[in-house]
């Protein structure tokens, strides 16, 4: 069974209360059910995580490694300044899927740069906490998932 690493980085943590406005009252262990759910019916291991600290989402890459067929990140205000998880994910031999639940491109012009997206083979952005899902849906059959 294929498995799947969703990294989640700084203040995502506080979905459902932080500027709903802007990210809506879903929460971000609505959306590791919801991932978790989608996973098991695609026929892929879920593992899915979150850090505000910058070193510890390297080390998760890097972990991935060994342990995963392929990367869902969405890395918070990391994505447009971290040249370290950049780095680090391009180490992973797998794909990569960059997702943002915002439209960061409708947003402040420092957000519309992304250091991720150099390494992705793939970004939605601005399609709500789905983008998780649709990320799900893409990778399956590039990793061989069962179902």
């Amino acid at each position: 069974m294929p498995t799947i690493y969703i990294l989640n980085g700084p203040n995502l943590n506080l979905l459902g209360q932080r500027q709903p406005e802007i990210y809506g009252s879903t929460t971000l262990a609505d959306i590791e059910r919801a991932c978790i759910e989608l996973g098991a019916d695609l026929g892929m291991d879920i593992r899915f995580f979150q850090s505000n600290h910058e070193g510890v989402i390297v080390d998760t890459i890097h972990e991935a490694r060994l342990q995963a067929n392929a990367i869902i990140i969405n890395p918070g205000a990391l994505t447009h300044t971290s040249v370290a998880i950049l780095d680090a994910l391009n180490t992973f031999d797998a794909p990569v899927i960059e997702v943002h639940i915002s439209n960061i491109h409708k947003r402040e012009s420092f957000r519309h740069h992304s250091y991720v997206s150099l390494r992705a083979e793939g970004v939605i952005a601005g399609l709500g906490t789905n983008g998780y899902l649709l990320a799900l849906r893409h990778l399956a059959p590039l990793v061989g998932a069962a179902r």
